[in-house]
């Protein structure tokens, strides 16, 4: 299959040649039909799949085609709504390159800078908006935004924007666009929330799912380091000693965490920056122009301010602290091992409250991450059992009758009932499944790679 085949027009086959592309992608190959028949679209896909191209190409050729019949024409035909501004600037990217030959314009607006330069181009006329919420929410009411003429609405990782707060602003938004329109729905998980909100803008949408979030390529070398926490920054100097780790990304839970680890690379003589939401605009992309020219060697992001970066020839994910949502460590990793190129994904485990955010994972992924233990920083397994049984020991007294308790982590039920289960939370009733838990239930921590596991 090439894009030849897909029924493209020369313009947009001549510029996707000038970017080197051959070969459409399996998101690309099974979206853009559909997409051309102006069938609503409902796509999971995660991160690195080419989900961007799979509607960029084909908005770009029925809105080329469209203006030829109506020149005249300067309204907004195509809004895209994404959560962050990285991705947004890169969807603006993708638009330009594809549509190198077409003469539509396109733009991105977003929050965290001034509003001139992006209401000033708004009023030389775009044909493809490109936005984040909020700003495109403000704009709107200062009617510097018009919705009406829309002819094409995508909303793009429609996950992290439930995950950022953002759906409100979304359902306002939607409401103000033509009801009459073509729709496509792209979210990297399927939470019931989200398929909610795709089920009430989508008509009858056709399907496109490509590599389930559950699993990891292939081509990627996961390897698992059990470490104290205060020594999480000393394993980390260890490993980029390796003067063959060319560019690692990694990835903080949170602002401060990144901030820190930077300093701390700093003062190692290691080149780093960080990316995060606190950091303003410009400083994010320098920080990211830096990574990408290999000015800076270690780039540290927080999930929300990475998703979206794409960056070539990337060879090195580290999770320097694991994520709470197990779906966020495929997406982590996915960022290396990418069109068929190998990657490697390290992940640093305190043997403390992780311990559960790895089991998740390894639920999700369905297979344990191989356990590194030539390593100077080595959490032994009998302090990890110490940890475990400490743990329960300390867990509270309503937990041990199998139910109820429980810790919400980072927005999941607490109490009766859970992700898994049918029991509460960490300390009651058990994660994975009804009644097991650390405390007094069946099963504890399901082991590092199977060396070991928890008991009553």
């Amino acid at each position: 299959m090439s894009f030849e085949n897909l029924n493209l027009i020369e313009p947009i086959l001549k510029a996707l040649k000038t970017e080197g592309y051959t070969t459409p992608t399996p998101i690309q190959e099974q979206a853009i039909p559909f997409i051309l028949q102006h069938r609503d679209l409902l796509g999971c896909a995660q991160t690195g799949t080419g989900k961007t191209a799979a509607f960029a190409i084909p908005i770009l050729q029925l809105l080329f085609l469209d203006k030829q019949k109506h020149k005249e024409q300067k309204s907004i035909k195509a809004l895209i709504l994404t959560p962050t501004r990285e991705l947004a600037i890169q969807i603006s990217e993708s638009f330009t390159a594809y549509g190198k030959n077409t003469g539509l314009k396109n733009l991105v607006i977003f929050g965290g800078v001034s509003q001139g330069p992006q209401t000033d181009a708004l009023r030389r006329g775009v044909d493809i908006l490109i936005a984040t919420p909020g700003r495109l929410l403000d704009l709107m009411n200062q009617r510097f935004v018009h919705l009406d003429q829309i002819k094409m609405l995508i909303l793009d990782e429609a996950d992290r924007m439930l995950d950022m707060g953002f759906v409100h602003d979304v359902k306002k938004i939607i409401a103000k666009v033509p009801q009459n329109r073509q729709t496509l729905f792209f979210s990297a998980t399927m939470p019931n929330e989200i398929q909610s909100l795709a089920d009430s803008i989508l008509q009858k949408p056709a399907k496109v799912e490509v590599a389930p979030v559950s699993s990891t390529a292939d081509t990627i070398q996961q390897s698992l380091y059990f470490v104290e926490k205060n020594d999480k920054r000393l394993l980390l100097n260890h490993i980029l000693k390796d003067k063959n780790i060319k560019t690692a990304l990694v990835f903080t839970r949170t602002k401060h965490g990144a901030d820190k680890v930077v300093k701390d690379l700093v003062k190692a003589g290691i080149t780093a920056e960080a990316i995060h939401g606190n950091k303003s605009q410009n400083a994010r992309q320098r920080a990211l122009s830096n990574f990408k020219n290999r000015t800076t060697r270690v780039l540290i992001a927080t999930d929300i301010a990475a998703r979206g970066i794409d960056i070539d020839d990337l060879t090195h994910v580290i999770n320097y602290e694991i994520p709470n949502i197990p779906e966020t460590y495929v997406h982590r990793i996915g960022r290396t091992g990418r069109a068929g190129a190998s990657g490697i994904a390290l992940t640093f485990c305190d043997g403390e409250e992780e311990i559960d955010f790895l089991k998740d994972i390894h639920k999700l992924i369905a297979k344990e991450i191989p356990v590194e233990e030539e390593h100077p920083y080595p959490l032994s397994i009998q302090a990890m059992t110490e940890k475990m049984m400490s743990k329960a020991k300390n867990a509270p007294a309503k937990g041990k009758s199998g139910g109820g308790g429980g810790s919400s982590r980072g927005g999941r039920p607490s109490g009766g009932g859970n992700r898994n289960g049918s029991g509460g939370g960490r300390s009651g009733g058990g994660r994975n499944a009804a009644g097991g838990s650390k405390a007094g239930g069946a099963s504890g921590m399901s082991g590092a790679a199977g060396k070991y596991t928890g008991r009553k």
